[in-house]
């Protein structure tokens, strides 16, 4: 690629190919003003605040910089009078129709206007050609009926960066321009308000607004200046690992911005923006809590030290190692993952430690680790943007990963086809070029279906096959019989629909396959996960840039659990504690004799302790009495256990069943990294104190090892990350220093390892990819005349897991306050149940009471309840069947009965 030679204010620079004056001036610390600019929006679209103009010699007029792309030879001056002239004219133009209420404006110290109108002398208004009175606001002018920001029509420039953000980066297009002229201004479409609008509340145009018109609703009063530190840190909510600014004033978290990362660039979502409120919430745990008759009483750190201690070393000599077990967290840092499960398995003697992953994507990080050699997300976020076709089968991508299912929308926007493959008619599928609404449980015989198309048509990658690939003669074998019509009639998918994804997935240069919970969690969740690596493997998607297999992990550091050894089979870096030389270099490691049989999985655990085999159970950061299948056991287990311990940051609906609560900081309170869906090791740091005596995990958990006489020091996170590095080969290469800015992804072998972006470029990890073919098979429980409607379970946008986080927040829970049922209108019709109306959902295994929702969006016999609330509570439904690989349960199918709930007369 030929360089691009220009001088810019009397200095020689070198330009890209297409890169605007503007990136230049940018990359070489040349300050040019903007209002309406951002990389990521489209340069044709762009320069409606002409502040960036520039002078450039042989050309009439100023140019704008932002869409001027640069040329050969071109000479720039940025600053001369004439430039700054103009600027200032177009400030004072600007400002004559704006409240100049700075002493009041709560931006005011952070406003890019004011800044602007400082630097160029711009006083106030000189031309008076508008009647509007400079500060004063009409009622009309304000739209406050979104839950968590307001829209002030006076004060906005008319710049349109929110617009083109709306539309071009999250691609909602919720927002646009209305009339014309000096009337002109950003509204929703149609008269309709922002509550009435098709708004997420992501907060993209609220962080973008260089003015005050787009502003967050604040309990307290403050204004920007006031703030008294940015922290940069990692959300901690889903697994995209979204790059954050805490906004920290009198050691409260006071607001959240995006901070522009190569995880999320310049894009959050509703929660991750606006759901910091937890933090410093009124009913935080502040001290440790000891059940005596029944009753939790307050208690000194000490006190509940000794207790917990005293407890496990008595149940240890009484009942040995086998009596103990372990759930760690997907939601606390890297560091305290590791640190827990050494405890496990380090004291209390066994490997009996797991965590949510095993009701999320344990048959993940089994199918992928089978035919590829590593459980892991092949690609990077932003990958996607670069797809030719992307796959999504049951993940529900712009709710549960919103920040990817914009990427997904902008990759449409770019030309990428989509296929969607979801019983529900999720909001992806809108914008899918194919939607597959195939029954609950039937994604093998779909996979097949589409396979089979792939090699009748051969529309395979033979060369790939044959150099990178092995077993491809059964998987012929097993998909020949698997037609679209034999497929579809499984499914109760059209045929030619099938065709139609199949060609468009084969012939893609780049095509990325995405998934989540709707593939993993079924009795036959590693069959399924296999069967998408089956595809990518036929069609040569794997070891190449926007390409891959590309689980999508729900929660913020479910892939670092697992990476952490969280895992009842797995030392750190999924070193099996069945080997013996690895079992040895732990030992080593730790000074501790180790067991090599491997542990019990979550689900066992909780059988056992309802069976009084687990006397002592330690739970830090989970809420099985939510998240778990058939809660009437889990409840009866958690009660029969003789002594359990809940690590937590409020009082959940399972430490109420503890005998000791221990109260631990949040993200924002402690230091340590995550570990993202894309295997990005990203810094996770402190910034407010904790709150009451409330401590970071891994200060708890250290303090209980000491005493437990396993002699542990550890000054600071750095310390424990350090030793897991040093025991974790994916790990190897990194450390704070070299993950301080951008993280980065293993593998990271080395200290000169600059990690790894897409996995398996030269060949699959376990040496070949290997095709597991699978015939399909019914889920284990499936509708009959008793219970004749399918129940999924999933998540929505608005809540997180089991709401212990979301359900302290006051706009989240206006928009969501209950459970619902999802019923589509023919069911509903059926059985004369109307919209809003209470309803009855019946299991084999009990009853909750819930709101129907009456929608096209669900299939006829089949029903959808989000798991996140303890009022009509999903997973009082659900069964505990397992799938025999992965032992994950089956969320996604349990037959269920609707009743109306009749009223008394």
């Amino acid at each position: 690629m030929d360089k691009i030679n220009l001088n810019i204010n009397g200095t020689d620079f070198i330009a890209e190919e297409n890169e605007t004056i503007l990136d230049v001036c940018r990359r070489n610390c040349i300050d040019i003003p903007t209002l309406c600019y951002h990389p990521d929006l489209d340069i044709k679209y762009g320069s409606s605040c002409r502040l960036c103009i520039v002078d450039i010699e042989g050309r009439k007029g100023l140019q704008p910089s932002c869409s001027t792309i640069a040329a050969e030879g071109m000479v720039v001056k940025t600053h001369s009078d004439d430039v700054v002239e103009a600027r200032k004219l177009i400030l004072e133009l600007i400002i004559e129709d704006h409240p100049l209420d700075c002493l009041t404006c709560e931006k005011s110290g952070d406003c890019k206007l004011q800044d602007y109108c400082y630097e160029y002398d711009v006083k106030g208004p000189v031309f008076n050609i508008n009647e509007k009175v400079c500060g004063k606001v009409r009622e009309s002018d304000i739209d406050d009926t979104n839950e968590f920001y307001i829209k002030d029509d006076s004060k906005c420039i008319n710049c349109g960066l929110c617009v083109r953000a709306c539309n071009e980066l999250q691609v909602i297009s919720a927002i646009g321009f209305v009339n014309r002229s000096d009337e002109q201004k950003v509204a929703a479409p149609f008269g309709k308000t922002l509550a009435e609008s098709d708004c997420v509340s992501c907060g993209t145009c609220v962080s973008l607004c260089p003015v005050n018109a787009l502003s967050p609703k604040h309990k307290k009063k403050m204004r920007k200046w006031e703030v008294e530190k940015k922290v940069k840190t990692t959300c901690a909510y889903c697994g995209v690992g979204c790059q954050i600014d805490l906004l920290v004033k009198d050691n409260e978290v006071v607001g959240v911005e995006p901070n522009y990362s190569s995880t999320n660039k310049d894009l959050l979502c509703v929660k991750g923006k606006f759901a910091y409120g937890f933090i410093n919430h009124k009913d935080r745990l502040k001290k440790p809590l000891i059940k005596k008759n029944g009753v939790f009483e307050e208690a000194s750190w000490e006190e509940a030290y000794s207790l917990i201690t005293e407890k496990m070393k008595g149940i240890k000599n009484k009942y040995g190692s086998k009596s103990f077990a372990g759930l760690s967290s997907a939601r606390v840092t890297n560091e305290e993952n590791y640190l827990f499960q050494k405890m496990v398995r380090a004291y209390m003697g066994n490997n009996n430690v797991d965590h949510c992953a095993r009701l999320c994507h344990a048959s993940t990080v089994a199918g992928l680790a089978t035919t590829l050699g590593s459980g892991a997300m092949t690609n990077s976020n932003l990958e996607l943007l670069d797809s030719d076709v992307i796959f999504i089968t049951g993940s529900n991508t712009t709710e549960t990963h919103p920040v990817l299912g914009a990427f997904v929308k902008q990759a449409k926007n770019r030309g990428a086809k989509i296929i969607v493959a979801d019983p529900r008619r999720i909001p992806l599928a809108y914008k899918a070029d194919v939607y597959l609404p195939l029954k609950p449980g039937t994604n093998v015989a779909l996979f097949n279906g589409i396979m089979n198309v792939i090699i009748e048509e051969d529309l395979q990658d033979s060369e790939y096959i044959a150099r990178a690939t092995e077993n491809y003669e059964d998987l012929k074998e097993v998909v020949k019989t698997y037609t679209p019509e034999y497929a579809g009639s499984i499914c109760g998918v059209d045929p030619d629909e099938i065709r139609k994804a199949a060609r468009i997935y084969a012939e893609g240069a780049k095509s990325s396959i995405l998934y989540s919970m709707g593939v993993t969690q079924h009795t036959t969740g590693t069959q399924g996960v296999m069967s998408l690596s089956n595809l990518a493997l036929l069609t040569g998607n794997i070891g190449k840039e926007s390409s891959g297999v590309n689980p999508l992990r729900g929660q913020n550091n479910v892939q670092g659990a697992c990476d952490m050894g969280a895992l009842p089979g797995d030392y750190p870096g999924y070193q099996k504690v069945y080997d013996e030389d690895i079992k040895r270099k732990f030992e080593s490691g730790w000074g501790k004799e180790l067991s090599s049989q491997a542990g019990l999985t979550l689900t066992e655990i909780i059988n056992d302790c309802g069976k009084g085999e687990i006397r002592f159970l330690y739970i830090m950061g989970e809420n099985p009495m939510l998240s778990d299948p058939d809660l009437t056991h889990v409840e009866e287990s958690l009660i029969n256990t003789e002594f359990l311990v809940v690590q937590d940051i409020f009082m959940t609906e399972t430490a109420q069943h503890a005998d000791v609560v221990l109260p631990a900081a949040t993200f924002a309170e402690k230091d340590g990294t995550f570990t993202n869906s894309e295997r990005r090791v990203q810094r996770v740091r402190k910034a407010i104190e904790p709150i009451g005596e409330s401590k970071p995990d891994w200060e708890i958990l250290t303090e209980i090892m000491r005493r437990l006489g396993m002699n542990e020091r550890y000054e600071n996170p750095r310390a424990i990350f350090d030793e897991l590095a040093g025991l974790t080969p994916q790990y190897k290469g990194m450390n704070y220093d070299r993950i301080e800015e951008e993280g980065l992804q293993w593998p990271c072998i080395d200290e000169n390892h600059p990690g790894t972006r897409y996995l398996h470029k030269d060949a699959p990890v376990r040496g070949k990819g290997l095709f597991k073919p699978a015939d399909y098979m019914s889920s284990y429980e499936n509708s009959d005349k008793e219970y004749p409607y399918i129940l999924t379970t999933g998540r929505i946008l608005y809540h997180y897991h089991t709401r212990t986080m979301t359900g302290k927040i006051e706009g989240l829970n206006n928009l969501y306050p209950n459970s619902f049922v999802e019923i589509n209108p023919t069911t509903a019709s059926r059985l004369k149940i109307n919209d809003g109306e209470l309803i009855r959902v019946i299991s084999r295994r009990g009853e909750v009471k819930t709101t129907a929702f009456v929608t096209d969006d669900i299939q006829e016999d089949v029903v959808f309840i989000p798991f996140h609330f303890t009022d009509g509570a999903a997973n009082r439904l659900t069964h505990t069947e397992l799938d025999p690989v992965a032992k994950i349960p089956e969320f996604k199918v349990s037959a269920v009965r609707l009743e109306k709930i009749m009223k008394e007369v």
